[in-house]
């Protein structure tokens, strides 16, 4: 059986290169043009006023961003448990699949800034409503791509595996689930985007620290500088939490190919 060739170890590096240098020259032009242009730095600040904003305020962001974090990880934990837990019901029983699935395309049309006041309402302004504002925006994608999923088992190896006598949790567990884990990450990788998102607008809402009470005040002070530095550390938290979801995907599918091959 012949293997695929192994991967250069610099791949993924020298793939990343034009995303890189695209970043940068983005963040370049913007330098240049503030300074050129003489706008002030109350409409637009330079990225060095940024990353200065960054530096001098390093403490008051970071004691901000850690609330963040521990909103989005429980909110998005949460949202997969469901999620998943979810998608196992609907494929096992089709009907409670018609019935339910109207009613959670129907939570998706409900507009964020019209709900997040009033789950900050209910449950007041610790932690809670920012997990379920977190679930709320982000189990979708990952239901609909585990329904998918599991629609997607090839019906020759549900076939065989039935003639063999397999029950239906069997049939799950062996064709079905190992056919949906793409489209789970899949799913995946778009939810964890919105998950930090979803819990700056949370806390933007009303919360007492928070990335976005950072924005808040910063928003209310007349401080662009400070509101671009906040948002620059939740791009870099999305990004993180990204690629920490790409590479679980490899580990794991890596990890059911040797099953397989095995």
């Amino acid at each position: 059986m012949q293997h695929p060739p192994p991967r250069h170890q610099g791949g993924g590096l020298i793939r990343g290169i034009p995303a890189i240098l695209s970043v940068v020259s983005a963040f370049v032009i913007w330098e240049l043009y503030v300074r050129v242009s003489g706008i002030s730095p109350l409409m637009l600040p330079a990225p060095s006023r940024v990353l200065e904003q960054m530096v001098q305020n390093r403490a008051l962001l970071w004691h901000n961003t850690l609330p963040t974090i521990q909103a989005t990880l429980s909110g998005f934990a949460l949202s997969v448990s469901v999620a998943f837990a979810l998608s196992i019901v609907l494929d096992f029983m089709p009907r409670v699949r018609r019935a339910l699935f109207p009613i959670f395309v129907v939570s998706q049309t409900l507009p964020l800034v019209a709900i997040a006041p009033l789950v900050v309402l209910w449950f007041g302004f610790d932690l809670t409503p920012k997990i379920l504002l977190v679930a709320l925006v982000t189990f979708f994608p990952m239901l609909v791509a585990l329904v998918d999923g599991y629609a997607s088992t090839d019906p020759e190896i549900e076939a065989l595996l039935r003639s063999m006598g397999a029950s239906r949790r069997v049939l799950f567990r062996t064709a079905r689930l190992p056919s949906a884990m793409p489209y789970f990450f899949a799913g995946l990788r778009i939810s964890i985007t919105y998950a930090v998102v979803a819990a700056i607008f949370a806390e933007y809402v009303g919360a007492r620290a928070g990335l976005g009470i950072v924005i808040l005040n910063a928003k209310n002070s007349f401080r662009p500088d400070l509101v671009l530095a906040a948002v620059v550390i939740s791009s870099v938290l999305t990004l993180v939490l990204f690629a920490a979801t790409a590479l679980l995907q490899r580990i794991v599918l890596r990890w059911r190919d040797v099953g397989e091959v095995r």
